[in-house]
């Protein structure tokens, strides 16, 4: 491992998930997976009648990047949209590729470090790629219900 990538930041918010247990009946899950390292992330998600995230469960088999990503997502997701969701997912996969600017995400500059490293860039979006799609599908499901 590399000191810089895994630096003790990452490692702290890999070991600091919030919302480690599935919902019992979400509104909608999505589970992604990074076909380089084998990380795979569940979100589940269920949002309230005005399209905000109002609970969320996560199942995540990544590794440290993956599981920092995860802590910094669940950190946060409580009470945003699914455009806000989307919004930083593309932002965070834009930075991580240097065409844009860091997403304006409580703590996401601790990845700067990986900026260097391109085959962990997918790891470290698979939460937020999930979390963007679920709390999608779950406002579908809330218009529809």
């Amino acid at each position: 491992m590399s000191a810089p990538l895994y630096n003790a930041e990452i490692l702290r918010l890999a070991t600091s998930i919030p919302y480690q247990e599935r919902l019992p009946a979400p509104m909608a899950t999505v589970e992604k997976r990074s076909p380089i390292c084998g990380s795979r992330v569940t979100v589940d998600v269920d949002v309230d009648e005005e399209g905000r995230i109002s609970a969320v469960g996560m199942l995540v088999r990544a590794c440290a990047l993956g599981q920092a990503s995860s802590a910094l997502l669940g950190a946060s997701v409580i009470g945003r949209t699914a455009e806000e969701i989307a919004a930083t997912r593309d932002a965070l996969t834009a930075w991580l590729a240097r065409s844009g600017d860091a997403p304006d995400w409580p703590g996401i500059d601790v990845f700067g470090p990986a900026l260097d490293y391109p085959a962990r860039h997918a790891s470290i979006r698979l939460a937020f790629e999930a979390a963007a799609e679920a709390a999608a599908a779950a406002r579908l499901v809330r218009a529809d219900g």
